[in-house]
Parts: C-alpha cells; sequence; structure tokens
C-alpha cells in the first residue's frame, strides 16, 4: 500500500504572499477612489443658466477643480422642471464622473408631483451633500395695492380672477407655494410657468405677471431700485441679506408652506463608489467653509448647510413627509 504524504505546512513566504494579497483585496476600493479623479467632471445642472442653482454650482465647478486637479464642467441640462437633467445623472455611470446640483425639486418633490417620473430619487441617486438651505422672497410688481402679507391676500381675493403668478419651472416650490397662495385667499390666479428664474423675473418687472416667489439673488437689486416689491420671506427667520424684510411667519400666516425652506443639494448617480462620495462631501464642506465662499453664499439669500452624506440622508428623511403634504395640499399634482 502506498501511503500518502501529509499536506506539508505554509511556507513563510506562503504565508506572506496570502496576506498580501489580502491587504490588497482590502484596498481596492481605497485604491480606485485614489486614482479618481483621472479626467474632467460633469457637474449636471437641470435648470437654464442664470439662476440662483446654476451660480451656487459654478462656485463650486471652479473650487473643485483647482482642489481636484480636473476640469470641473457645468453641464445646464434643463427642461421639464428639472426632470431631464437630473434623469441624465441618475442613469449616468455610477464612477464620480457625473454630479447633480439641484433643487429640492429635483432631489425630492419630483416624486410626488409626477405620476410616471423616469427616475426615483431615493432610489436612483447617491446623497452626497446638502449645501445650502434656501428661502426665497415673495415679490409683487410695484403696481400691486400692498406692502404686508395680510394685505396682499385681501388683494389677491378683490381681484379674483385677474391676477397671476409665476414660477421657474412646474413642481417647483414656486409653484406650489402660489397655488396654495391662490387657493386659500380664493384668488383663482393663473400659474405662469418658465424655464428658470431669469426669465421670471424679466416678466414681473415687465408686467405680464404680478407676484412670485423668487431668491433674494434674483429679487433684491430689483427691490433696490423700486422695480419690485418683497412683501416676505419663507422660513422661520429672516435673512441676513434682508434684514428689514419679515418672514411670512412674522405677519401672521403660520402655513406650513410658509415654513418650509428647499435647499441646493449634491447628488450622484446610486452605486457611486462610498470613498468618493465621501471625498466629494469632504471637498464640498472645505469649499464652503471658506470666509470669501460664506460671504458670497450670504449674498445670495442662502445658508450653507454643507455637511456629511449621512447628515443629508437625516435631513432628506425628516422633511419628506412635509414635501408630500405640501404638494398634495397646494394641488400641484402634474401628468
Amino acid at each position: 500500500m502506498t501511503r500518502s504524504n501529509p499536506p506539508s505546512a505554509p511556507t513563510r513566504r506562503h504565508c506572506l504572499a496570502l496576506a498580501a494579497g489580502a491587504a490588497a483585496t482590502l484596498l481596492l476600493p481605497t485604491a480606485h477612489a485614489q486614482a479618481w479623479p483621472s479626467r474632467p467632471i460633469r457637474i449636471v445642472v437641470p435648470y437654464p443658466p442664470g439662476g440662483a442653482t446654476d451660480n451656487l454650482a459654478r462656485i463650486i465647478g471652479d473650487k473643485l477643480s483647482a482642489r481636484l486637479g480636473q476640469p470641473a464642467i457645468i453641464d445646464n441640462k434643463g427642461g421639464a422642471g428639472g426632470i431631464v437633467g437630473t434623469d441624465a445623472v441618475a442613469k449616468a455611470a455610477p464612477d464620480g464622473y457625473t454630479l447633480l446640483v439641484a433643487l429640492t425639486t429635483s432631489m425630492l418633490t419630483n416624486q410626488f408631483l409626477y405620476e410616471s417620473l423616469p427616475y426615483n430619487p431615493q432610489r436612483d441617486l447617491a446623497l452626497v451633500s446638502q449645501i445650502v438651505v434656501a428661502p426665497v422672497t415673495l415679490a409683487v410688481h410695484p403696481s400691486i395695492a400692498a406692502s404686508t402679507m395680510p394685505e396682499l391676500m385681501k388683494y389677491i381675493a378683490a381681484n379674483k380672477g385677474k391676477l397671476s403668478y409665476g414660477s421657474w419651472g412646474n413642481g417647483s416650490y414656486a409653484h406650489m407655494a402660489g397655488a396654495h397662495m391662490s387657493q386659500v385667499a380664493d384668488g383663482d390666479m393663473a400659474h405662469a410657468a418658465y424655464k428658470g428664474e431669469a426669465a421670471m423675473i424679466q416678466d414681473l418687472i415687465g408686467g405680464q405677471i404680478q407676484m412670485a416667489f423668487a431668491s433674494a439673488l434674483n429679487s433684491k437689486p430689483h427691490a433696490d431700485t423700486a422695480k419690485l416689491k418683497l412683501i416676505g420671506v419663507t422660513g422661520t427667520k429672516r435673512m441676513p441679506i434682508l434684514p428689514n424684510t419679515p418672514t411670512i411667519l412674522e405677519q401672521g400666516l403660520n402655513d406650513e408652506v410658509y415654513q418650509i425652506v428647499g435647499f441646493i443639494g449634491m447628488g450622484a448617480p446610486a452605486k457611486t463608489p462610498r470613498e468618493i462620495v465621501q471625498r466629494l462631501s469632504s471637498e464640498v464642506q472645505t469649499i464652503f467653509e471658506a470666509p470669501d465662499i460664506a460671504q458670497r453664499v450670504a449674498n445670495m439669500g442662502f445658508t450653507v448647510t454643507a455637511g456629511t452624506p449621512e447628515a443629508f440622508a437625516a435631513t432628506y428623511k425628516r422633511d419628506l413627509p412635509v414635501w408630500q403634504r405640501m404638494v398634495k395640499a397646494s394641488g400641484a399634482k402634474l401628468d
């Protein structure tokens, strides 16, 4: 009978080779993240140029380019209230080279507004960082005989069917808040949806529409020259850039619609490597910690909230039911 030899004990060299292989396997994701970026990054803004989101994205693009050593190119991909650009990011390769900078509408509320949305923000997007929270102003044409929110509500009721309000897109906060105002005052106001905020502001100045919720960035310069009147601001605190403009809440209207504040955030395609998401989040936080950038953001009427993906997810989860109620109450459901 032939006796088989027992298996030999692993040599020291063999053990070291196994250990090295295991270590290399564990380090693969980190190595992948360290190799990123090796080519230009595309930051999709799902709205036309000229709006507050576009301005903020360009700040991020400039600073990221310098910090990462690769161009960060802004791609304004407007259409369908932000759906076209957001869907393009949701369907892009999850490799860290396609990013999204967008409003609450695109990243959260569209899922409640549309019956057949081509993307699911909770499934198809990775949350990178909330960048700022964005209260807005309620601006009216100077011809409107109202200077406070209670006066405006009475004016809307007294001019039933004669007024119109604008928004920077169907399903936007401006759309829903305007619809809510019209319903509460029984004003039967017409809604004019624009492809971006810049065009909306121009028609508001020209008197083609009578009122609109708009960013301080675009409304304040015209209020300073008396081309517009600012009735109030959303949120629970006054904007530092507009210390003399009271909140709508201060004026006695405690509707949830006027207290909720939208955000501008950064997202990426779902399944983007965690290391890249974390790196991007860290870079965004560093960018907005700089005093000069923080001041530029304050001048837009925004408050910096740049933080971790986990913090963004927690805020998103907290605000989700509020926005859902707001969509339902406003009647702003879209096809």
